[in-house]
C-alpha cells in the first residue's frame, strides 16, 4: 500500500515542530506588500508582519496557492511514491481551493483527493492532523479522507479582532459591519461557519469577549472527549499563552496548541486578534 501524505497551506499554521512530526507538506500563501511579495511564514514571521502592520499605513493584499504551485507539489508527492489528500483553506475564505481543482485536472486517474474543509487556522490544523496521524499508522487514502470528513463536525472554532477594518477592508465579512466595532470599546465575536467567517455578537471590551468566546467554546465541546484546543494569536503571546493554559486545565484537554494568525490571514484581521478553536469527540 502507497504511503499517504496531507498537503494543507500556511493558512493552518501549524507550528513548525508539529508538522515535522507527521506525514504534511505546507504550501505558502503570499502576501503582496508595497509591491514586494513575501511566502506567508517563510519570507516573514508574524512577529514581524503584525508590527509592521500596525505601524504601516498601506495595508497588504493576499493571493492564494497557484494552479502551477499546486501541480509541482502532486507531481513531486506522487513521484517520490505518495497518495495525496490536500486540505486547504475554505473555498469561501480564498480561491485556493479552485486552484487545487484546476492542478487536479492534471492527475486524472491518479492517487490525488482535493477537499474543501471549510476551515481556516487551527481549525483546519486539527483536520490536517487528525488525517495525517491516521496517514503516519498506515491508512488509506480513502480513510484518510474519511477521517477528515469525519473530523469537521467535531470542531469548532471562534476569535475576536480589535478592530473589522481589516476584514471590511479585504471583504471577508458584510462591509456594513464594520460599524459595530467602532462605538466605544465593543468588540465582535466571530466564528467559521460553513466556511465562511460570521459575525456571532458584540460585547463591550476585549476581556468580555474573550469570556464570550470560551463559554461558546465550552457549549461547543458538550463534554466530548478527547479534546483538542488551540489558543491563536496577532501579537498576544502573553494573554494567548495564558488563556490556553486556562482551558487545558479546567476542560482536560489531551492536547493544547499556541500558535500564531498566520501573516496572511492576519492581513484580513489585524493586530490584536485571539482565537479559540477546538476538536472534541
Amino acid at each position: 500500500m502507497a504511503k499517504v501524505i496531507i498537503v494543507t497551506d500556511s493558512s493552518a499554521y501549524l507550528p513548525k515542530e508539529i508538522v515535522a512530526e507527521y506525514p504534511v507538506e505546507v504550501l505558502p500563501l503570499t502576501l503582496i506588500w508595497e509591491e514586494k511579495e513575501y511566502r506567508d511564514g517563510v519570507d516573514i514571521s508574524p512577529e514581524e508582519f503584525y508590527v509592521r502592520l500596525s505601524r504601516s499605513e498601506s495595508l497588504p493584499k493576499t493571493s492564494q496557492v497557484t494552479v502551477h504551485q499546486y501541480e509541482e507539489m502532486f507531481q513531486r508527492l506522487l513521484d517520490e511514491g505518495y497518495e495525496v489528500l490536500n486540505l486547504g483553506i475554505s473555498k469561501g475564505i480564498s480561491s485556493s481551493y479552485d486552484s487545487a481543482l484546476q492542478a487536479l485536472k492534471s492527475f486524472e486517474g491518479k492517487s490525488v483527493e482535493v477537499m474543501d474543509t471549510k476551515l481556516v487556522s487551527m481549525a483546519l490544523g486539527f483536520q490536517v492532523l487528525a488525517a495525517a496521524r491516521a496517514a503516519k499508522s498506515g491508512a488509506s487514502l480513502v480513510e484518510c479522507k474519511k477521517i477528515a470528513e469525519e473530523a469537521y463536525p467535531k470542531i469548532g472554532v471562534y476569535f475576536t479582532v480589535d478592530t473589522l477594518k481589516y476584514l471590511a477592508a479585504g471583504g471577508r465579512i458584510n462591509s456594513a459591519k464594520r460599524l459595530v466595532g467602532t462605538a466605544l470599546n465593543i468588540k465582535p465575536v466571530l466564528e467559521i461557519r460553513d466556511g465562511k467567517i460570521e459575525l456571532v455578537e458584540s460585547v463591550i471590551s476585549k476581556k468580555k469577549a474573550i469570556k464570550r468566546m470560551v463559554a461558546l467554546v465550552e457549549k461547543g465541546i458538550n463534554g466530548r472527549k478527547p479534546l483538542h484546543i488551540s489558543v491563536f494569536h496577532a501579537l498576544e503571546h502573553e494573554a494567548a499563552q495564558s488563556l490556553l493554559a486556562e482551558l487545558k486545565e479546567s476542560m482536560g484537554a489531551e492536547e493544547a496548541i499556541l500558535s500564531h494568525v498566520s501573516p496572511v490571514i492576519g492581513a484580513h484581521v489585524g493586530p490584536g486578534t485571539i482565537s479559540i478553536a477546538y476538536m472534541a469527540g
